[in-house]
């Protein structure tokens, strides 16, 4: 199915090609200046530390749909080996295979195209089989740390998570911006919270990514109005899935990476986060969410870290 007028008609108003230059390649990560890093530092009060990561496991969140997408394999190479002769220091060593957005991650520029352009009017063919991204490569994301905000939407409807067919709609998020207390400002990374990674974490490998709620087709528009610099939840799909289009697949994907140059995110565990944002009276903490630099990779794994 071609994409429709409605996708194209909100590629215009969202499209940020050129606006950091026609060489650049971070997108709305330009959003994140030292000021904003200086206020954000700012939001820290109790110290408290929330992992937001999938432990990296071989019966991870990939059920196989995607193909090469697989859960990390992990295997030793090395055990108290005494490399160096008998009665000297033993090593261990490990290696591990896996796709880049197998669990917790962010999704580069270069993960999706449309009509044979990446982000910035780059040709999609610039990615290569050998090469990888050779532009737009997840390496040249700048360390992300920013104020995050989290978005609890799955909190603002009294659900501890939405049903599979949940469309998250600017209203939801406005809604929970009120409940957050606090206004999405530029350079701000939201995380919005649906409560889909429950089946996952109570074993539900199959209910957690079929059906699952998502972010509507109307939501790049609400991001790209208030200048966010990246967007994460807790879902595999990221949208909603099946998509509330019939066979339009992947276009907020396609709007937040190709149109806006905004880097989305995937399988974080927002549980915790949750929890102790309501704890504590605030939904707004200094987040660390540095993608590993794999040179050429449309998309990295990502340990992220909220500090509140």
């Amino acid at each position: 199915m071609p994409l429709p007028q409605e996708f194209h008609d909100i590629a215009k108003r969202v499209n940020n090609w050129g606006r950091w230059g026609a060489d650049d390649e971070i997108g709305t990560l330009n959003l994140i200046t030292r000021q904003v890093v200086r206020e954000a530092a700012g939001s820290v009060r109790s110290g408290r530390r929330i992992p937001l990561a999938l432990p990296l496991r071989q019966d991870g969140v990939q059920t196989g749909v995607i193909p090469g997408r697989v859960n990390p394999l992990h295997t030793m190479t090395a055990i108290n080996q005494e490399i160096f002769g008998p009665g000297t220091v033993a090593t261990s060593d490990d290696a591990v295979t896996m796709g880049l957005q197998a669990a917790t991650h962010w999704d580069g520029l270069a993960h999706v195209s449309h009509s044979g352009r990446l982000y910035n009017n780059r040709p999609a063919g610039s990615v290569t089989a050998h090469g990888g991204a050779t532009a737009l490569g997840v390496e040249k994301a700048t360390p992300i740390v920013s104020r995050g905000v989290l978005l609890d939407v799955a909190r603002v409807h009294n659900a501890e998570g939405l049903p599979g067919g949940h469309a998250v709609t600017p209203e939801d998020l406005d809604a929970a911006e009120e409940l957050a207390g606090t206004t999405v400002r530029a350079g701000d990374i939201v995380l919005v919270r649906t409560g889909q990674m429950r089946h996952y974490l109570v074993g539900d490998r199959q209910g957690y990514a079929f059906p699952s709620p998502g972010l509507s087709l109307r939501t790049p528009e609400w991001f790209h109005a208030r200048d966010v610099a990246a967007v994460a939840n807790d879902t595999l799909t990221f949208e909603i899935f099946p998509p509330e289009i019939e066979n339009l697949w992947m276009p907020v994907h396609a709007l937040h990476l190709v149109e806006m140059g905004m880097l989305q995110g995937q399988n974080w565990n927002l549980e915790e986060l949750s929890a102790a944002c309501a704890e504590e009276g605030r939904f707004a903490f200094f987040l660390s969410a540095v993608a590993e630099p794999f040179v050429g990779g449309s998309g990295a794994p990502v340990a992220p870290v909220a500090i509140l």
